[in-house]
């Protein structure tokens, strides 16, 4: 007779799990992973057609009539000699035909490199990609439930902990090395810190157009020479080339205009806030952040034609009550599906930001922010999600526990984002006439459940799914606090992506950076 006291059959169903938790920890095949960087999204549209043109001709007519003001001297003289006219004003204005025929130069399909060509990100299409950004000065205490300043070492970690993560697609530097006062240093040490972190895409940014050269040095040494660099940028470039409303951004031109020399690509970015900086309606501050980025678009294309670059409408929301920043509202989540419609309608390589939070901690305020403008910024087909993950405090704060927890939370938006396929196999027929006709009347442990379970479903990697019973006998798991033992065992060990010695002892040499070796 078959033993079938309890603690046999828990034996059994914690073998059968066992059993389970070892298929899933064995790694796919990257065309079978349910969920991977670049799938294609576009299914959510907020805006109408005529939405879209209607958005279309008013950017037009703002840059025809009103224009752009403070270009530097450089950016006046290429964007005359492309057609502009500087008016009496000072402020350049971009004629229709001219801004028509620059898109139809500009880059369509851009490629981030990764450092090693196991990352490459193909912007085309509705290819979604999900990533880390902003320029947070605090990072958040967990544990002590206090904000502190941010340092080389907390972007150094960032960097590390974002290697490991398969939903972080790329790291654009999340925070500012407020113990480097140096502006200059800071640049240098946050290309270090991040490149020796991850060998995914970096963005970083420049303080000065001086700062450029030095920093090109150092790329050059990682990538083993100028050549290699410029076939293979793994760096790029998020410049705020504007300050809204409909005004260029003076040196962050100029660091533009030295980069897109250098190959380095570009993040066009337009961070006007509804309601102070930009129009109060989301239609408003759609069109003002579209017309800057396409006035940035002919910059671009003025000092050369086809140069990659990105548009990077980033309208964030305000609070009218108080006139706070908010970027986890569903207003925010709108602006940013908007804005990656818009990019579609001109056919262009966009990002725009997603999956912040206002809330000071990884709590359930900064969950449902998280996962709302996440899953519509996927939806919508952006190609590039910025601040998808660990940003908190309305950008003030950056928090590596929540960035390891986004990991989770970026894979059910994934999910949503890769939608419901529908064919001969999926749609189960005989499945169901196997099970119901003669059958054990379920579909648990059939061949075809075991074989689609790591296909089409995600698995959180912390997230808790246990029953109250097994909960309570694991002794009530914390999930903050499981984040933190991730956090924990990831720095624990030597980064994956650290340089070689030699290269390593020739950067030091060269430059002065502040981590430790």
């Amino acid at each position: 007779m078959t033993d079938q006291s309890p603690n046999r059959a828990r034996a059994a169903r914690g073998g059968g799990r066992a059993a389970r938790r070892a298929a899933r920890a064995t790694a796919l095949p990257e065309h079978l992973r349910p969920v991977r960087p670049g799938m294609e999204g576009g299914y959510y549209k907020p805006l109408t057609q005529e939405g879209m043109e209607k958005i279309h001709q008013a950017a037009l007519q703002a840059l025809e009539t009103i224009g752009l003001a403070d270009a530097p001297p450089s950016g006046v003289e290429y964007l005359t000699n492309a057609g502009c006219i500087l008016g009496d004003n000072g402020r350049i204005r971009f004629p229709r035909a001219l801004v028509e025929d620059m898109l139809a130069k500009a880059n369509r399909s851009v490629t981030l490199f990764s450092r090693d060509g196991k990352n490459d990100l193909e912007l085309s299409g509705h290819r979604v990609h999900y990533g880390t950004a902003g320029a947070a000065v605090h990072m958040v205490d967990v544990e002590g439930r206090n904000y502190r300043d941010s340092t080389v070492q907390d972007l150094h970690d960032a960097a590390r902990i974002c290697d490991q993560l398969d939903n972080i697609h790329f790291v654009q530097r999340p925070m500012v090395c407020r113990d480097i006062p140096d502006n200059l240093e800071m640049d240098l040490n946050s290309i270090y810190a991040t490149t020796c972190g991850t060998t995914k895409h970096v963005g970083v940014s420049f303080t000065e157009p001086g700062y450029v050269a030095p920093a090109m040095e150092m790329l050059h040494m990682i990538a083993g020479g100028e050549d290699k660099w410029r076939e293979r940028p793994f760096v790029s470039n998020s410049n705020c080339f504007v300050v809204p409303p409909m005004k260029f951004a003076t040196e962050s031109c100029e660091v533009m205009e030295e980069c897109i020399k250098h190959g380095m690509p570009v993040l066009l970015l337009s961070a006007g806030m509804a309601g102070a900086t930009a129009p109060s309606t989301i239609a408003g501050a759609i069109t003002q952040a579209v017309a800057e980025c396409l006035a940035g678009l002919v910059y671009v294309n003025a000092v050369k034609p086809g140069a990659p670059a990105i548009i990077g409408t980033w309208p964030f929301g305000l609070d009218l009550r108080t006139g706070a920043m908010t970027v986890g509202s569903g207003e925010q989540a709108l602006l940013t599906a908007g804005c990656a419609q818009m990019h579609k309608f001109y056919g262009l390589p966009g990002g725009a930001a997603a999956g912040a939070s206002d809330s000071k901690l990884p709590d359930m305020q900064a969950g449902w922010e998280q996962m709302c403008s996440n899953v519509m910024a996927g939806l919508s087909g952006l190609n590039m999600v910025y601040e998808a993950a660990g940003m908190h405090s309305s950008l003030l704060g950056f928090c590596h526990e929540s960035l390891i927890l986004s990991d989770d939370m970026i894979g059910q938006a994934q999910r949503c984002v890769r939608g419901i396929e529908v064919t001969e196999e999926t749609l189960a027929l005989d499945q169901i006439a196997e099970v119901c006709l003669g059958g054990t009347g379920h579909y648990l442990g059939t061949d075809q459940t075991l074989s689609r379970m790591q296909v089409d479903y995600v698995y959180p990697a912390l997230g808790d799914r246990t029953s109250p019973k097994e909960w309570a006998e694991l002794e009530k798991p914390d999930l903050v606090q499981k984040a933190i033992k991730r956090k924990e065992q990831i720095l624990s060990e030597r980064a994956a992506a650290r340089f070689d010695p030699e290269l390593d002892r020739k950067i030091r040499e060269s430059f002065n950076i502040h981590l430790t070796a």
